[in-house]
């Protein structure tokens, strides 16, 4: 199989879970009423479970880059972070209840169409 079609699983995963660290980190500190730069409230922000996955979907998510880069080269998967914007929109538009105004939507769609345009290039690599 292509090893460019066997990376994009570990890609597209390793994205999605660095984009729900994202709203992890900002439900946590939400929960615990924001943070100040002194010891109690580090560790209370630090120990608080939705920091704790958090950092859980950063260390998976870096094992699953790990294993994509293991495949294809960095600059042909380095690319597919940039599709975290748009895992971010989403995830914030539908966990947090953000907004998300008319202009950033045409850029998401302009990193996408980027994004996809450089994918081909590892197909058209490997048939």
């Amino acid at each position: 199989m292509n090893p460019y079609v066997k990376a994009l699983p570990l890609i597209l995963a390793g994205v999605l879970l660095n984009a729900f660290a994202q709203i992890a980190m900002k439900k946590g500190l939400t929960a615990v009423g924001g943070m100040t730069w002194d010891l109690p409230s580090l560790l209370r922000v630090g120990l608080h479970p939705w920091t704790l996955t958090c950092l859980g979907c950063y260390a998976l998510s870096v094992v699953l880059w790990a294993g994509a880069l293991n495949l294809v080269e960095v600059n042909y998967a380095y690319p597919f972070l940039a599709l975290g914007f748009l895992a971010n929109a989403l995830l914030c538009r539908w966990l947090l209840g953000e907004g998300i105004p008319p202009l950033r939507w045409a850029a998401l769609g302009l990193i996408v169409c980027g994004v996809a345009l450089q994918a081909f290039t590892g197909l058209a690599k490997h048939p």
